[in-house]
């Protein structure tokens, strides 16, 4: 279904000045001479030049053609792009790449312009890629749009005469202009200090504006920022900026550079240095694409994600350093820092006892959980193997569901929903957070210990079905970090709450607070409820050839340690006769 359009035509413009003004209000201690200028001249200007502006910046990239730059609402563009470019905030005819130029003029256009170039090596009809590729081996610096459109109109088989030249440019392109937005990193600041990050973006306003998302209101001071001091925001933009050196590094040359400006020392910011620790992360999987072990292990090492001691050891093994890799195994399994990295470190253990000439310890155990063999047909329609289960185990008094992760977080997200969304320092600093700041922080738990001891309570003395129908039913559609709306039956629901003994719940939910990060996933796909007998199971679906994941084994283990039943349905495919 397709949203109502809004009926304000200004809507974007009065959503970049809500941030402007509540950057202003809450940062301005931590606002630059320019920023503070530029959110006062941008209140002066006209309606239809601000407006312009905002309809650039929340476009992608920083070029844009005069001619593809039509609203109704602003009218003449060049009218209400004079006073931006007397402001130096938008730049004309700015020189750009053979790259840019091909962004910005369509296919037609670039056989008209290039029309000789492409004429003699038989590429008039090719594809942008194929033709942009072959221009490219005889491209000039940047220039402007007028001077490519001179270049571009000369013959490669004769001298720079007026004769050689093309008798008639492409009329869209000889009367139109390239405008460059110059003030992008600056809008770009204000917006990551208003969401505290670079992932959401203006559509944020416009899904809340069209009634696509709705938010909880959380009661926060005048004072709740997410950046205490000027140094934060700039160390976020770095690592920021780093990590899209890193993913567009093409060579070896660019991927040095990239690496060399990541940050060797911790920040003192927890929060910052968990970015910093991920980026190392992830810079030490680039090295191991690349098979650079040697760089992969300094990666690692600097590196204080919860996974980084496991990898740091494989690489340790990789280069045959054997006696380092098992005096650093012996010392996570001494102080792991999760069950994630205590189970992949256990693993290694036999292994490396065996390369260092000691008794092997015994290998883990494997999963407890029953098994379930099933042979079935491809489906005539294609349909997940976790569906076609599901759809096979169903009974009338037996109801089975695919529900994969999405209940148990549901259930947990609805009882707890005041605590998860409890107004703390630090947690929540504007109107348009899908949850907590500190969701996934070490201390999430134990700052709200006393508020999640509460929930968890009423699974004890019996209110907590009340608390989940009336959230689910108060709080219906507003984004969370756990309850999937989409997935949430009133049906599947009360079958839930019916079947799912409270003590089982109060473990399952303590073990999610424990590491949310780690444990909202690898949860089995299906459940099954007898509803009669007020009982149910979880069911983890395995396709041919797939196996159990990590995280799936330490759900399954746990469900079986604590006596709720589980099972893992294997299927296979017949032979066809």
């Amino acid at each position: 279904m397709s949203a109502t359009p809004l009926p304000n035509p200004w809507y974007y413009l009065d959503n970049f000045e809500f941030v402007l003004a509540w950057v202003a209000q809450r940062y301005s201690d931590l606002l630059n001479e320019t920023e503070r200028g530029f959110i006062d001249d941008f209140i002066g200007l006209e309606r239809s030049s601000r407006a312009l502006l905002v309809r650039m910046v929340m476009r992608k990239g920083s070029l844009f053609r005069a001619s593809k730059l039509n609203y109704a609402e602003i009218g003449q563009t060049r009218c209400a792009m004079a006073p931006l470019l007397d402001l130096g905030w938008v730049l004309d005819q700015p020189n750009i790449s053979l790259q840019d130029l091909f962004r910005l003029l369509t296919r037609t256009e670039i056989a008209q312009l290039f029309e000789p170039l492409l004429a003699s090596a038989d590429l008039k009809t090719a594809t942008k890629g194929a033709q942009l590729e072959h221009l490219l081996a005889g491209a000039p610096a940047p220039r402007s749009l007028a001077h490519w459109l001179e270049l571009a109109a000369v013959s490669p088989d004769a001298s720079h005469t007026e004769s050689a030249r093309i008798p008639a440019l492409p009329d869209t392109l000889s009367q139109d202009s390239i405008y460059h937005v110059d003030v992008l990193a600056l809008c770009d600041r204000l917006r990551l200090m208003f969401f505290g990050n670079l992932r959401q973006d203006w559509s944020e306003f416009v899904l809340a504006d069209l009634g696509l998302y709705t938010y909880e209101r959380v009661d926060f001071s005048a004072e709740a920022r997410a950046f205490v001091s000027r140094e934060e925001v700039n160390d976020y933009l770095h690592l920021h900026q780093c990590r899209e050196a890193l993913e567009l590094a093409q060579d070896d040359v660019a991927f040095a550079e990239a690496l060399a400006a990541i940050p060797v020392r911790p920040y003192t910011s927890d929060w910052l240095e968990s970015r910093r620790a991920r980026l190392w992360y992830r810079a030490g999987q680039h090295c191991e694409r690349r098979q650079n072990w040697p760089r992969a292990l300094d990666c690692y090492a600097a590196s204080t994600e919860r996974n980084a001691r496991a990898r740091h050891i494989r690489m340790l093994e990789r280069q045959h350093q054997y006696p380092q890799a098992l005096d650093l195994t012996q010392a996570v399994l001494q102080h792991p820092t999760s069950e994630a990295e205590h189970q992949a470190v256990l693993r290694m253990l036999p292994r490396l006892q065996k390369r260092c000439g000691h008794p092997a310890s015994l290998k883990p155990a494997r999963c407890p959980a029953r098994l379930l063999h099933l042979n079935l047909h491809v489906p005539a329609i294609p349909t997940r193997v976790e569906e076609q289960v599901c759809n096979h185990l169903y009974q009338p008094d037996a109801p089975a569901y695919y529900v994969e992760n999405t209940l148990l977080n549901s259930l947990f997200g609805l009882l707890c929903w005041n605590a998860i969304f409890a107004s703390i320092p630090g947690a929540f600093f504007h109107p348009f957070q899908h949850g907590p700041a500190d969701l996934l922080h070490s201390n999430f738990r134990e700052r709200r210990r006393a508020l999640f001891s509460d929930c968890l309570a009423q699974l004890t003395h019996g209110d907590y079905r009340q608390t989940i129908m009336r959230n689910f039913n108060t709080k219906q559609g507003m984004q969370s970090p756990f309850v999937s709306w989409n997935m949430l039956s009133p049906e599947l629901l009360g079958l839930a709450l019916c079947c799912i003994p409270a003590n089982h719940l109060r473990v399952m939910f303590s073990r999610l607070l424990d590491d949310i990060r780690e444990n909202r996933s690898g949860l089995p796909d299906l459940v099954q409820f007898w509803p009669a007998d007020r009982r149910y199971r979880l069911i983890e679906v395995k396709g041919p050839g797939d196996r159990l994941q990590d995280n799936q084994v330490r759900w399954l283990t746990f469900c079986e340690a604590h006596g709720i039943d589980t099972l893992v349905c294997h299927v296979k495919r017949p032979a066809s006769t």
